[in-house]
């Protein structure tokens, strides 16, 4: 059974696509192709296509995979009464709470001068104190 499928061609990162009819056992990537009916840029959505022999293809029984069915109809090609296009897929987000865009938005942090900046110092000792009295209050706490 033939199939037209589109080949994935081009540079890493700037995919660029052929418009192929191939046996449906093969893959894409096998090279072995019946036809080259056209090419299509998904960049500048740019599709060539040879109408005539793409017609002639559908008309035999090749059957168009679905990316290729929307570019036909794009194209402006009859299908088949027997090509199904495919179903529109819809498009919910899981959780849109975690959305960067529907975060709160963060107030930027004043900068202050270096010298301005006030530094205490505590010393161990009048920290250890205030330590000991809290420890005492969570103590006698506990007991009542």
């Amino acid at each position: 059974m033939l199939v037209i499928r589109l080949q994935r061609v081009g540079r890493k990162g700037h995919a660029q696509f052929r418009v192929v009819v191939q046996d449906s056992r093969r893959t894409p990537t096998s090279g072995k192709i019946v036809a080259q009916i056209g090419t299509y840029n998904p960049h500048t959505k740019e599709l060539k296509l040879e109408k005539d022999r793409t017609q002639h293809y559908l008309d035999h029984g090749a059957q168009p995979s679905d990316r290729v069915v929307l570019l036909l109809q794009k194209e402006g090609i009859k299908l088949p009464s027997w090509v199904k296009a495919p179903a529109k897929q819809s498009g919910t987000i899981r959780n849109p709470e975690k959305l960067r865009r529907n975060q709160p938005k963060e107030e930027p942090v004043a900068d202050v001068p270096v010298g301005e900046t006030v530094a205490e110092e505590v010393s161990a000792e009048e920290v250890a104190p205030v330590a000991e009295e809290s420890a005492a209050e969570s103590i006698v706490e506990k007991a009542a």
